[in-house]
């Protein structure tokens, strides 16, 4: 496997260099994704925007850890669901709602749960869900613009969970007590 370099302020391009920067600033650390997507500035950055605006959806803290870990789960990402369990406990979100999407179990909640069916449809089925996939979930309390966020957050994830796997992104220190590997 190719070895992917583990960027800094001083290595990256400079480019990438301020987007560093940035990521020092909000983590307290250049977290080793960010490490690694600083070779190509361009993915940086646009990884950076799209975590941003997924943050600033209209999906609170726990729907937001939905959308994320079930991406993360399904694509098996050994960086991301560590991470995302991590930042899922700084946003307060419940361990029963982390446990259950790392262990793939059902949410203890019937919303949470139909935002994850949602999510893996739209994954798995690549956007071409059925007229009953999308009224079920719009049934259950989401409107259109939710089902836009939702690929937005996929956006996102598919940019992180992609790097990860094939540059084999370590885990960072503070997120390793979190380490996951996929039931069964």
């Amino acid at each position: 496997m190719t070895d992917f370099n583990l960027h800094d302020e001083n290595s990256a391009p400079e480019a990438a260099r301020p987007l560093l920067e940035g990521s020092k600033k909000s983590f307290g650390m250049v977290p080793n994704l960010h490490a690694v997507m600083a070779e190509a500035p361009g993915l940086l950055e646009g990884y950076q925007t799209l975590h941003r605006l997924f943050g600033e959806s209209s999906f609170n803290a726990d729907e937001i850890t939905v959308v994320w870990q079930t991406i993360n789960v399904e694509n098996e990402c050994h960086y991301c669901v560590p991470a995302h369990t991590g930042i899922a406990k700084s946003m307060n979100v419940s361990d029963d709602i982390i446990n259950a999407l790392r262990d793939e179990d059902a949410l203890p909640d019937e919303k949470l749960e139909a935002l994850r069916t949602f999510t893996l449809k739209v994954m798995r089925q690549h956007g071409n869900l059925s007229d009953e996939d999308v009224k079920a979930f719009l049934d259950a309390g989401y409107q259109q613009r939710h089902i836009l966020e939702v690929i937005l957050g996929l956006a996102q994830k598919v940019m992180s969970n992609y790097t990860n796997h094939l540059a084999e992104t370590p885990v960072d220190k503070p997120f390793e007590k979190f380490a996951w590997t996929k039931k069964g």
